[in-house]
């Protein structure tokens, strides 16, 4: 489910639109109908704290677990947010999300630069139309291990994967480079672009405190142009599927 805290796998399929299951359901306001998005922290942090896992998929509140679409985790969603909302796998007729732009002016997209740092902001998701997944864009977001470290040095401890809830993890000295093609096991992904980041990595989460440093650091070090429409804070790699398989903990990551 978009937005809440995901599982960690042993091995898992990746169809085109991405791995199996990675998220087709998204909570929706029953209010205006967007989507939730912990972009938008007071709306929509409490996801954070949601998790969600299986196939059939079910959601966890409260330390009580739910079958996605019930009426009853409906209901616990709605009294976790304190709002009505639903958890659907069909995109609204206008699919928007609310975002809240990080404080730090590093973190603000170029081509955001007519908002100022904090300034809230209604955008369209496109994600959705790509992958058939409410996904920010790409099918897959990967982060390497050599990444992490460096980031770790940067910010003086380390920073979980987990603040960037990626889809994989890839022990590699560096992310690979937009265009480079990834064969593991029997899946081929293409890397589209470096992942622009909002505030979502600094937020706390289940098991996770919030970390303005975090933020900071990459406002100030990882800031990149991504794809000829200027500069962004960035880390890790959206890919999309070239070939779709069958992935399991520990297959190696070799050049396609």
């Amino acid at each position: 489910m978009k937005s809440a805290r995901g599982e960690s796998l042993g091995e898992v399929s990746v169809e085109s639109g991405g791995l199996a299951g990675d998220r087709a359901w998204a909570c929706v306001d029953d209010a205006d109908q967007t989507i939730g998005s912990a972009k938008h922290p007071r709306r929509w942090g409490g996801l954070l704290e949601v998790t969600a896992a299986g196939v059939p998929a079910t959601i966890e509140v409260g330390g009580s677990r739910y079958a996605a679409g019930s009426p009853e985790a409906d209901k616990a969603l709605g009294e976790h947010l304190g709002r009505p909302v639903r958890l659907t796998r069909t995109v609204p007729a206008q699919p928007r999300i609310h975002r809240l732009l990080p404080d730090d002016p590093g973190m603000v997209p170029d081509w955001l630069a007519e908002l100022r740092p904090g300034q809230e902001r209604l955008e369209e998701s496109g994600g959705y139309a790509r992958t058939g997944r409410f996904v920010d864009f790409g099918a897959v977001h990967l982060v390497t291990t050599g990444a992490l470290a460096e980031l770790a040095e940067r910010v003086g401890r380390p920073v979980a994967a987990d603040r960037f809830r990626p889809n994989l993890v890839i022990t590699a000295d560096a992310d690979p480079e937009p265009g480079a093609e990834l064969r593991i096991g029997d899946v081929v992904l293409r890397v589209l672009f470096r992942t622009p980041r909002c505030v979502v990595p600094g937020l706390g989460q289940t098991g996770l405190p919030a970390d303005p440093a975090v933020l900071r650091t990459l406002a100030r070090h990882y800031r990149v142009r991504v794809f000829g429409d200027g500069k962004a804070a960035c880390f890790g790699v959206y890919a999309d599927v070239l070939q779709p398989g069958h992935l399991k903990l520990g297959t190696p990551v070799t050049p396609a």
